[in-house]
């Protein structure tokens, strides 16, 4: 995660991480990414079942849910191992996690125990009432999908009418007093849509909105042919760039983040460098404590079966079950050859990835991209837009 309006229009320095020593347990959740002990931010996919059928789905979520989903009893001793292990942020992800009739009183009982929780939700389902309960509960964000603008946004999720249900939402959510923002995943459907996307923020006071980048997994897996090219990928981050230090220079209260391409964090580095000199010294600084891409060490992914995964993208590899063995247990075994080597990457990355200038700031971007296009996991990751003159090979 490229924390845009932080690291291009300077809304935090390094003192910021400093301040609190950049331990997970004392830092606020703006400073989480620049913390040194990376305690990892877990995302629990907590159903299989959803109301839509979005056609980039990582998770390949489906109507019903999954007979054998973690009980409430299991998902509250899953919480238990969370806290005692030093997770910071609990998100309750799916399918969608609204279909769980036990997600409240989960995210109350998340609270309890010291965790920040989080939604992760496509938002049709949120009505006036549901936004209280979410309140109540004490979530302290919930994330709302839309990728496009009306009928955009509609053709992906698979149902008509589901945009302006999702908008509906975010209003509920706002006027409830829940701090929410938009997500959307870029890809060649949708990203002519992004200057629209922009003006929503604004007119909605959206004040948070993370763009994700593609990543080939589940349902989203078919669509490798539809992601952005490379050109298209640097054209989209230039306008997401454009448009973060125009809301910054008008006074407009919207943070901007990118997600899932950590080639972001070297490429927003050049654009300081060029056009604000004097913070390239303290943006590095945080790109290099950020670290890049965390999979298997800052975050990891509990599915709805208590499998434990390196994020939410790697359901397909699994290194144990909470059903069996604690999180924090299974997260620090590093006997598993995945683990491992996500944990010390850099000595297996291959190709331009290893021979990268930016490779301290990037970590060798997503290994769940290389392995879907190389079947390798230590490939180059194809989604990285930088030139070999840029990463510094030419």
């Amino acid at each position: 995660m490229i924390g845009v309006t932080k690291l291009l229009c300077g809304k935090v320095t390094p003192s910021d991480a400093l301040r609190y020593g950049r331990r997970s347990e004392r830092s606020p959740s703006h400073l989480l990414q620049f913390t040194e002990d990376k305690k990892p931010i877990v995302v629990w996919n907590s159903t299989k079942a959803c109301n839509l059928r979005c056609i980039h789905c990582y998770y390949t979520a489906r109507a019903q849910p999954d007979p054998d989903e973690l009980t409430t009893a299991e998902a509250r001793t899953m919480i238990d191992d969370l806290a005692a292990f030093g997770v910071p942020v609990l998100l309750f992800s799916g399918g969608e996690p609204l279909l769980r009739q036990d997600l409240f009183g989960l995210g109350a009982y998340a609270v309890e125990r010291g965790l920040r929780t989080v939604i992760s939700t496509n938002g049709t389902l949120i009505s006036r009432e549901a936004a209280a309960r979410i309140s109540e509960a004490g979530f302290s964000y919930v994330g709302i999908s839309l990728d496009g603008i009306g009928k955009t946004n509609d053709r992906f999720r698979g149902a008509p009418g589901a945009f302006d249900a999702a908008l509906d939402g975010i209003r509920a959510c706002t006027e409830a007093g829940v701090r929410t923002g938009l997500r959307l995943t870029l890809n060649r459907h949708n990203y002519e849509d992004l200057d629209a996307i922009f003006d929503l923020l604004e007119a909605e006071s959206i004040r948070r909105a993370c763009f994700y980048h593609l990543v080939y997994a589940g349902r989203g897996a078919v669509l490798q042919d539809d992601d952005l090219s490379l050109e298209e990928s640097r054209a989209a981050v230039d306008l997401i760039f454009d448009r973060t230090e125009d809301f910054a220079a008008r006074g407009v209260d919207i943070e901007i983040l990118t997600v899932d391409n950590h080639a972001d964090g070297p490429y927003l580095l050049r654009r300081v460098q060029q056009q604000q000199p004097g913070r390239a010294g303290e943006v590095l600084q945080l790109l290099r404590w950020n670290g890049g891409n965390s999979s298997g060490v800052g975050i990891g992914a509990v599915d709805h079966r208590g499998g434990v995964h390196a994020d939410q993208f790697w359901q397909h590899y699994s290194f144990g079950n909470l059903r069996e063995r604690p999180f924090g247990e299974i997260w620090t075994d590093t006997s598993d050859p995945l683990m491992a080597g996500l944990k010390n990457r850099r000595v297996l990355l291959k190709g331009r990835c290893a021979a990268c200038q930016y490779l301290d700031i990037c970590n060798g971007n997503f290994r769940v991209r290389a392995q879907a296009v190389h079947n390798d996991v230590w490939a180059p990751d194809p989604a990285c837009y930088l030139s070999d003159q840029e990463i510094g090979l030419a």
